[in-house]
């Protein structure tokens, strides 16, 4: 952990490869694309931010105390069960999240402008190399010891894959998993999706996994067990730390931030009690108040509980 005071702690750095980056606290990049539709803030229950297509058969859900951070589906009216369903956990980059959710708006702009049910809604398509394309695409190498009845695609470090099952029966088991990074609460990043997901928005999610372009994180929000299989380059490494603190003024975001931030620190080092879940209450409060500041969702990041992490291994 950073000390409050080191000076190097919010220093904003180009993380690569992106999968291994972490999540940045907020959910701004997954929810940038889908910024035009509809947003419900909720007070009460787990979802925190609800954004729909006008049509509400597209749900984004944002759970921001949940290990599960992200779920997103679709159905064929306002009222039916979902089709299919996604959800990310709290470890991974809301950039990857961007990527599904990009895609659903342009399925749904293309089947309002044809007067059709949508792309979303049409179920994967066979084989499954069309799903995993982008990451074959890209220099991603099948796994031969997978599993009987199962594709796994490996990244050249080893640190990422896309896990494709192909057992099994019902609409509502996994059909295919994008992992990133070794096991353990704060380390593994997951993407699953149900057995109806259309293969083009597993690719479409896929796809920014496969990219080389780095994102910004501050530096304390790369897990420490992290570091030394990413590469860190500040954003701004001409400009002596010591002058950008005396030139930069904090802003009311920034504050609360930090408050969140440190209480999120706080509640992960003792079991959820009492005193943990008003934490978690006023986490979620002070994103409410962040998203009027900046006019853009804020959500606060999932609390971190303390876990034993298995010996890493590659894969699941």
């Amino acid at each position: 952990m950073y000390a409050p005071d080191d000076p190097t702690r919010y220093q904003e750095v180009l993380v690569s490869p992106m999968y291994l980056a972490g999540s940045n606290g907020t959910g701004e990049a997954g929810f940038a694309p889908v910024a035009h539709w509809p947003h419900q803030y909720l007070d009460e229950g787990p979802c925190q931010l609800l954004v729909t297509s006008p049509d509400q058969r597209i749900r984004i859900g944002w759970f921001g105390d949940d290990f599960e951070l992200w779920k997103i589906s679709a159905a064929e009216d306002a009222f039916s069960a979902p089709r299919w369903t996604a959800t990310f956990n709290h470890v991974t980059p809301a950039e990857m999240v961007a990527g599904l959710t990009a895609a659903l708006v342009q399925d749904y702009d293309e089947a309002i402008a044809s007067d059709t049910p949508g792309r979303f809604l049409t179920g994967p398509t066979v084989p499954w190399r069309d799903t995993v394309r982008p990451l074959t695409d890209a220099g991603w190498n099948l796994d031969g010891a997978a599993e009987l009845g199962t594709v796994e695609i490996i990244a050249p470090d080893d640190q990422a894959g896309i896990l494709v099952d192909r057992r099994g029966y019902g609409s509502d088991r996994t059909t295919a998993e994008l992992w990133a990074g070794p096991p353990g609460w704060g380390t593994r990043a997951e993407a699953t999706f149900t057995a109806r997901t259309p293969s083009h928005l597993i690719a479409a999610t896929a796809a920014v996994m496969a990219k080389s372009t780095p994102v910004v994180r501050e530096r304390h929000q790369v897990d420490r067990r992290m570091q030394h299989l990413v590469t860190m380059t500040p954003v701004a490494s001409a400009t002596p730390i010591a002058e950008a603190q005396v030139s930069r003024a904090p802003t009311p975001l920034d504050v609360r931030r930090t408050a969140v931030t440190q209480a999120v620190h706080r509640a992960a080092r003792a079991p959820r009690t009492a005193a943990d879940l008003r934490v978690m209450a006023a986490q979620s409060r002070s994103t409410g108040a962040a998203q009027k500041w900046t006019g853009h969702p804020a959500p606060a990041t999932a609390a971190r509980l303390p876990a034993n992490s298995p010996t890493p291994r590659r894969g699941r």
